[in-house]
C-alpha cells in the first residue's frame, strides 16, 4: 500500500522554500539561509526550536506581506503551535506535524470529502463513509477510518462554529458531540490496524483518539486567531 498523503509525522513536509524562509527571516543579522538550510539538515531539532519562534509567527502574520512563498504545511505547523502551547515531547510534535499536514491537505477542499486525492467518489456524509468501511477490505477500511477520524476532527475544530450554527438555527441533527465520539472511535480504530504501524501512525492516532478533545480546541483556536472573519465557514 503507498503511503497517503495525510500520513506525515515528521518535517518531511517541510519544503526548500519553507527552510529558506526561516532563514531570510532571522532576527540575527550575518545569516546565510542556504547554508543554515544546509546545516538544519544535520540538526533537526534546531529546526523544531525555530518553528516555536516569535519571529516565525510575526513574519508569517504580517500584514504587510501580500504573498507568502511557504507551504500551507509551514503555516499551519507554526500557527498549531501557537494554538496548542505547552511543553512538548516527542509524540505531541508528531501530532502537531500530522495535523499541520492534514490541514495543508485540507486546504483543497475537494480532499476533504474523498478518501484519496484522486478518486473520483465522494463522501459528504459519514454515514456514507461508514458504509463504505463496512463493505471494504483491510487497506480500504484503514482509509476510511483515517478519513472519519480526521474529518470529525476538522469540523468539531476548524469548522465548530459552523457546525454549532446548524445545530441551533437551521436544526440540523448533528452536534459537536457527535463528531467528538466518532473521531474518538475511528482514530482509535485506524490507529488498530497494520497500515497505521507500517506508516508510523499508531502512537499519533492513539494520542489523536486519547486526547481528541484537547486538539479540536486546538484546531478551534487556530481558526479563531488566523481567520476571524470566517469563523462560520466550512472550509478554508
Amino acid at each position: 500500500m503507498q503511503s497517503p498523503d495525510f500520513a506525515a509525522v515528521g518535517l518531511q513536509h517541510l519544503q526548500q522554500k519553507d527552510l529558506l524562509f526561516l532563514f531570510e527571516h532571522f532576527p540575527v543579522p550575518g545569516v546565510d539561509p542556504v547554508e543554515a538550510v544546509r546545516r538544519v539538515h544535520e540538526q533537526p531539532q534546531m529546526l523544531e526550536s525555530i518553528l516555536e519562534s516569535r519571529y516565525v509567527h510575526d513574519a508569517l502574520m504580517d500584514q504587510q506581506s501580500t504573498w507568502l512563498d511557504v507551504s500551507p504545511q509551514l503555516f499551519f505547523d507554526v500557527m498549531l503551535r501557537r494554538a496548542l502551547p505547552g511543553p512538548r515531547d516527542r509524540l505531541e510534535r508528531q501530532v502537531i506535524h500530522y495535523l499541520a499536514n492534514l490541514l495543508g491537505v485540507f486546504s483543497r477542499t475537494d480532499r476533504i470529502y474523498r478518501l484519496q486525492p484522486h478518486e473520483q467518489a465522494s463522501f459528504e456524509y459519514l454515514a456514507d463513509l461508514m458504509r463504505e468501511g463496512l463493505e471494504a477490505g483491510p487497506e480500504r477500511r484503514f482509509l476510511v477510518n483515517a478519513h472519519i477520524g480526521n474529518y470529525a476532527l476538522y469540523l468539531s475544530g476548524v469548522c465548530a462554529p459552523w457546525v454549532e450554527y446548524r445545530r441551533d438555527f437551521k436544526r440540523r441533527p448533528v452536534s459537536l458531540e457527535f463528531y467528538k465520539r466518532m473521531g474518538r472511535s475511528h482514530y482509535a480504530s485506524a490507529a488498530g490496524s497494520t497500515h497505521a504501524h507500517e506508516f508510523g501512525l499508531r502512537e499519533v492516532f492513539r494520542h489523536l483518539a486519547e486526547r481528541f478533545e484537547h486538539f479540536r480546541m486546538g484546531l478551534r483556536q487556530l481558526a479563531e486567531n488566523v481567520f476571524p472573519r470566517h469563523r462560520s465557514s466550512a472550509a478554508f
